[in-house]
Formats: structure tokens, C-alpha cells, sequence
């Protein structure tokens, strides 16, 4: 799936108006620029300015940043290594539990990675964004870096790139939070 089919998935279920837009940076930047959409949670993500991807987020890492195990594509599609993806994906689940990522990992269409986009969100709408400062697919300092770009409430938490299934309590504690309008 691209960047732009993803966006406009996530348009056609965003009907609460009070609903807070939560998940993947590139996706919720497009999407989130809906009118019933009055805030963004970037779990786990990248947040792309206008004319960015996920690729040209990622093409140009600083020295010693760890570089996630993308292998090449297959069928126009991205996979991330087996045999890296604990250490890069999941470093703090059980063993069985990074594996069961693994295995069940969805692909990337290769417009994901490379689809830009139009015009971020997070320009015109808060957003709250947990750095998770032992991700090795995001770097906590590009984490840092992007949420500030975007004048956005960090939470800090340990935890690998997921988060969301290692500290799923505070994940949805820091949501909640968002949710009642009291990040603080």
C-alpha cells in the first residue's frame, strides 16, 4: 500500500469529531489534516514535513545511528530482516514475542517508504509524540528532532520501536491523556 492509499483509508474512518488521530507518522500526516481530526499521536513514527518521506527521513543517518534491517524489495515490497528485527523492532519483548513480529510482519509498498507528502498536519493541529529512547528503528535524538520540528508534546519512555506492544499501559495512559486534554 502507498503513503496516499494508506491516508485515504484512515480519512474514511475518521467521523468522531473528537477523536484524536493515533498511529504512523507519514499516514496520520496526511489523514490527520481532516476537520474531525483536532489532535495527532505519533506512536512509533516518522513525522514528514511537506515534500518528505519516510525514505528521505531516513536516507542520510547520523554516524553510529542504528539503520533499520529494510531488505530489498520483492514484488514492488519491503520486508524487514527476520534475523534483525528483534534487535532493531523489538528488543525488549519476550523473544517469542519479537519472533511472533517477525513472522507476521505486513509489507511496505515502496511508495510507503517513498510517497511524500502533500501537506502535514501538524502544521495546523497539536500533536503529542512519545519517544520511546531505546527504539533502534526511529533514533530517539530523530525522534526528538521531528516532534520538536512540529511543536509537539514528547513524553519519554523506555522501550524499543514497540512500544506500543512492550508498555502498552503507557502508551495508552500518554493517549488517554491526550484524549482528556492533559499531556502535562
Amino acid at each position: 500500500m502507498s503513503t496516499t492509499l494508506e491516508a485515504a483509508s484512515a480519512r474514511n474512518v475518521v467521523q468522531d469529531p473528537t477523536l484524536s488521530l493515533e498511529g504512523g507518522g507519514a499516514v496520520i500526516s496526511e489523514a490527520g489534516n481532516h476537520e474531525n481530526v483536532p489532535a495527532l499521536v505519533d506512536v512509533a513514527a516518522f513525522a514528514p514535513d511537506k515534500g518528505e518521506s519516510v525514505n528521505t527521513l531516513i536516507a542520510d543517518p547520523p554516524p553510529g545511528a542504528p539503520v533499520p534491517p529494510i531488505l530489498p524489495p520483492v514484488d514492488g515490497f519491503l520486508f524487514l530482516d527476520r534475523e534483525k528485527f528483534a534487535a532493531s523492532f523489538a528488543g525488549d519483548l519476550p523473544a517469542a514475542g519479537a519472533q511472533f513480529l517477525a513472522d507476521s510482519q505486513v509489507p511496505w509498498g515502496l511508495d510507503a517508504l517513498g510517497g511524500a507528502v502533500g501537506q502535514p498536519a501538524w502544521r495546523a493541529k497539536p500533536g503529542f509524540y512519545p519517544v520511546a529512547t531505546d527504539d533502534r528503528m526511529i533514533p530517539p535524538p530523530a525522534r526528538r528532532a521531528m516532534a520538536e520540528r512540529a511543536g509537539a508534546t514528547v513524553a519519554e519512555t523506555g522501550g524499543s520501536h514497540a512500544e506500543y506492544a512492550s508498555r502498552p499501559a503507557e502508551g495508552a495512559a500518554f493517549i488517554g491523556k491526550v484524549a482528556a486534554g492533559t499531556t502535562a
